[in-house]
């Protein structure tokens, strides 16, 4: 395969715009990755003539499969689901595919392989496609001519994780053209398969997000159905919860152990141990304690295969007659008390894996494949690892269980009670009619809380509703990240501390050690408790007299506070309170969660569909980035080149001036000496009188004054030169300051002063001005500068080309008319520059911003002034900028500027 750039008209061009358009259409119409690479490997096989076109992926061992294909007319053997060893692609090609996103051409009659890097290795930059052909490895090559291939074409598709700004590309997988015969690409063909293989990218990007989007729905769904069931009062549905946990996990079996009274659920495939074993109930086994105890609160265990774990290699033998493979075990605890245990089963399952062809390992780096026949590999017994998120869903369900043993074992304890005596029945029963009424209100709060996953909202209903509930006097949320309260609800007149930051200097150690240890703290008092005095003043200037403390805990992470206060009287806070106030806690995190992750899915729903806009938009800043860093570094290097040469030219001719007076004076001095001595000696030596003779003394003495008169002259041009030069380069003023915009336009034009004179072939630009009364503008006077010089130099070049006019065979003057004036408010400045030249058409006139647009020959223009001026105008000054223009009409360019910039915004 060979690489060229020859037309073959402009149908191939209409193609290639067909195709990204198709593609693109497609990408954005279906979130289905599958039918999005069965459409782009169709629509580029067309586009390319191929004889087959495939998606190759690379998986997770490194190994590669593909998983979409297009064939014509079966010229080739289809290869769709087949799956090729790691050493079929070197990892020195995977890696020269991240780093320079390069694409092979492989020519396999002439043993060559092109390499087309998109980046450079040296400056990382963008770089134009060119093809460098070498020498192809003959294992290759023997490679390609077993698959019955003579050109290839491969593209890598690099995949970019759109939630990690900082994230580097990774090496999804390759798109791939194959030939029968020879191939020639076009530079045009190769380019558009870039752009093709960009889009699939994108759409890589969108379907992993919806997956993800997905996968937190359904365990959200799940938290709430088991949620549900739990907290249904006054029987708790464990059974059903059960389910609904193994079914979450897609498992095959599930067990529930409560500690305190032995009872077991089940559902499922159940391990069965042998009799020798002493207990037919896991749990209840010596090894099972021993490895449970090891566990501290919060932590669960998973294994992917129970038969590789050390420690269950007894127990192991009960679950050698089922499926179940995979364990992940939940221990229960209700502050630090042991409850019991939740245990999830997953099956074992079996896989067949279709390769193209078998080939030993040990000769895979000797021999090419030389047979692509289909081989199936089958393994049985395989076992799925668990998943970080399954972990995150298994400890969000562990707080709820925890949460309704805990309530069920209470509730069978006062029945217990009430069976034994009738003093305690009636007490238990009280106690019982209360956690009853507490649990109802709970739930309640619940409900509301998340009848609504925006997140302010739910902040407010939980302190809407815990308030009344402790009939405190205020109740508030505390957010450790931003170390203030963002929610808060008051009864009375007590002062608002929405917004209220917490003084870092003052903060107890009780505090560090909460936020540490996620433990309640409740103070009865606030006078007599032992704070310190900066704690107290705080907490008293806040008119709390006692305050009750409890952790808002999202997974481990310790989230925020939620914080009851009593301003009126000292309080003394009840375990029933705070029990109830903690469980308020943990239902707010639940909730709080369920809503960060709503706003978080919102959030890459959003990013997701503007990716495309932000691609476009950044394309275009980088276009403004290069033609204003290009005009930027041409307009300083002609700034500092004449801001140095007025310099140099300014010191001798000040020597010059300086001393000019002086010389005229001696001259005066010795003519007058001259003169004395013609008086008094009117008979000179002959010899004097021939040497005046000669030198015409009478014109010298005449002409010598009007010499250094015509010096004094010429001295005092090239001084005002040197002083336009400098002001027009204003090296010294590159920010904002108050000028006259007059002298930077008469500037201006004495440096073009040379192109305004007439010669033998021009009759020279006639300038007229009409200057308004303008106050001193505060602008970038180098910049300013830098436009008038633009749109001067255009209208001078304009008026070159000749201003003849054709309907009656006679010429005009060439002029240059610059008018300004202030507006009626004093506001704004208006600055009028016009010429008689040819004018412009509406087309030409519609693209003169556009960066490096240009109507002159190549080599007269960079298309840059024009567009730079723009931005220095609209962007730099909050400006306007227009033109007005028509054939035959000369051209008028309006400037509009404001005297004073407006104030910048402070976010």
């Amino acid at each position: 395969m060979t690489f060229t750039d020859k037309p073959k008209g402009l149908q191939q061009s209409l193609d290639q715009e067909s195709l990204l358009q198709r593609m693109i259409k497609q990408i954005r119409r279906s979130l289905d990755l599958q039918e999005i690479l069965t459409t782009t490997v169709s629509e580029v096989r067309l586009f390319l003539g191929a004889d087959r076109v495939k998606v190759y992926r690379f998986n997770a061992d490194g190994s590669g499969e593909v998983i979409a294909e297009s064939i014509y007319e079966q010229r080739l053997p289809s290869l769709l689901g087949l799956r090729f060893p790691v050493d079929d692609i070197p990892e020195a090609a995977r890696e020269m595919f991240v780093l320079v996103g390069q694409r092979s051409i492989v020519d396999v009659a002439n043993e060559k392989i092109g390499l087309s890097p998109l980046h450079s290795e040296e400056t990382s930059k963008r770089l134009e496609t060119n093809i460098h052909y070498r020498q192809v490895d003959p294992c290759h090559i023997q490679y390609l001519k077993a698959m019955g291939v003579q050109s290839s074409l491969v593209i890598p598709i690099l995949h970019s994780d759109l939630q990690e700004q900082s994230a580097k590309p990774q090496l999804w997988g390759l798109l791939v053209a194959h030939y029968s015969q020879p191939r020639e690409i076009l530079k045009r063909e190769l380019k558009v398969l870039q752009e093709v293989t960009d889009e699939v990218a994108i759409a890589i990007a969108q379907s992993n997000l919806l997956t993800q989007a997905l996968a937190k729905q359904e365990r959200e769904a799940t938290i709430n159905r088991v949620t549900t069931l739990l907290h249904k009062l006054p029987t708790i549905q464990l059974q059903r919860a059960l389910e609904e946990i193994i079914t979450g996990f897609g498992g095959v079996g599930g067990r529930l152990y409560i500690e305190q009274n032995q009872e077991l659920y089940t559902s499922g495939d159940q391990p069965k141990l042998p009799y020798e074993l002493e207990n037919s109930v896991i749990e209840q086994h010596l090894i099972w304690q021993n490895w449970i105890a090891e566990c501290n609160p919060g932590n669960i265990w998973t294994i992917a295969n129970l038969y590789e774990e050390p420690r269950l290699r007894v127990l192991a033998l009960g679950f050698r007659f089922t499926q179940i493979r995979g364990l992940m075990v939940i221990p229960l605890h209700f502050r630090e008390q042991f409850l019991g245990v939740l245990s999830i089963f997953r099956p074992e399952f079996k896989t067949e894996i279709l390769w193209a062809g078998r080939c030993e390992e040990n000769q895979r780096q000797l021999l090419p494949q030389l047979s692509f026949e289909l081989w199936r590999e089958q393994k049985r017994g395989q076992a799925a690892y668990w998943k970080p998120e399954e972990i995150s869903l298994a400890q969000a369900l562990c707080e709820h269980f925890s949460m309704a043993i805990q309530q069920q074992l209470m509730y069978k304890q006062v029945q217990s009670l009430n069976a034994n005596l009738e003093l305690q029945v009636q007490e238990q029963t009280a106690e019982l009619e209360k956690s009853l009424l507490l649990t109802k209100v709970l739930k309640q709060v619940t409900e509301d809380i998340r009848r609504t996953l925006d997140f302010q909202t739910t902040l407010q209903s939980i302190v809407h509703e815990v308030r009344p509930l402790l009939n405190s006097d205020r109740v508030l949320i505390f957010e450790l990240k931003s170390n203030s309260v963002i929610v808060e609800e008051i009864n009375g007149n007590w002062q608002s501390v929405l917004g209220l930051y917490a003084p870092a200097e003052c903060l107890p150690e009780e505090y560090t050690a909460l936020s540490f240890q996620s433990r309640i703290q409740a103070i009865n008092n606030v006078s007599t408790a032992i704070l310190s005095d900066c704690h107290r003043e705080f907490l008293q200037s806040l008119q709390v007299q006692a305050n009750l403390i409890v952790p808002i805990n999202i997974g481990m992470e310790l989230w925020g506070l939620l914080i009851a206060h009593q301003c009126e009287t000292p309080r003394n806070w009840q375990d029933a309170e705070i029990d109830l106030l903690q469980q308020l806690a943990d239902q707010a995190a639940i909730a709080i969660q369920q809503a960060l992750l709503y706003e978080q899915t919102c959030h890459a729903e959003t990013e997701a569909r503007n990716q495309a806009m932000q691609l476009e938009h950044t394309l275009h800043e980088l276009q403004q980035t290069q033609a204003r860093l290009v005009q930027t570094e041409k307009m300083s290097g002609l700034g500092q080149l004449v801001a140095g040469v007025a310099h140099e030219i300014n010191n001798p001719v000040n020597f010059i001036y300086g001393n000019l007076c002086h010389a005229s004076n001696y001259i005066e001095q010795l003519l007058e000496i001259l003169r004395l001595y013609q008086l008094h000696y009117p008979h000179p030596h002959s010899e004097i009188s021939a040497a005046i003779k000669v030198s015409d003394f009478e014109f010298l003495v005449e002409d010598l004054p009007k010499i250094i008169t015509s010096m004094q002259v010429g001295s005092d041009r090239i001084r005002s030169i040197v002083l336009s030069l400098r002001n027009f380069s204003r090296l010294d003023e590159a920010e904002n300051k108050r000028v006259d915009i007059h002298e930077g336009i008469d500037n201006t034009l004495l440096i073009l002063q040379h192109n305004l004179k007439a010669n033998a072939d021009f009759p020279g630009i006639q300038v007229i001005k009409d200057y308004g009364n303008i106050p001193p503008v505060e602008c970038y006077a180098g910049q300013m500068n830098q436009v008038f010089m633009n749109i001067l130099s255009n209208a001078i070049d304009a008026l070159r080309m000749g201003t003849r006019d054709k309907e009656n065979n006679s010429y005009s003057i060439p002029t240059i008319q610059i008018s300004t004036k202030i507006s009626v408010d004093n506001s704004r400045l208006l600055i009028r520059i016009n010429d008689n030249g040819t004018g412009m058409t509406e087309e030409v006139k519609k693209r003169i911003f556009d960066p490096f647009y240009t109507t002159k020959p190549v080599g007269k223009g960079t298309g840059l002034g024009l567009a730079i001026s723009y931005q220095i105008i609209v962007e730099k000054h909050g400006g306007i900028m227009d033109c007005i223009s028509e054939p035959g009409k000369g051209t008028e360019f309006w400037i509009e500027i404001p005297v004073k910039p407006p104030a910048k915004r402070v976010n």
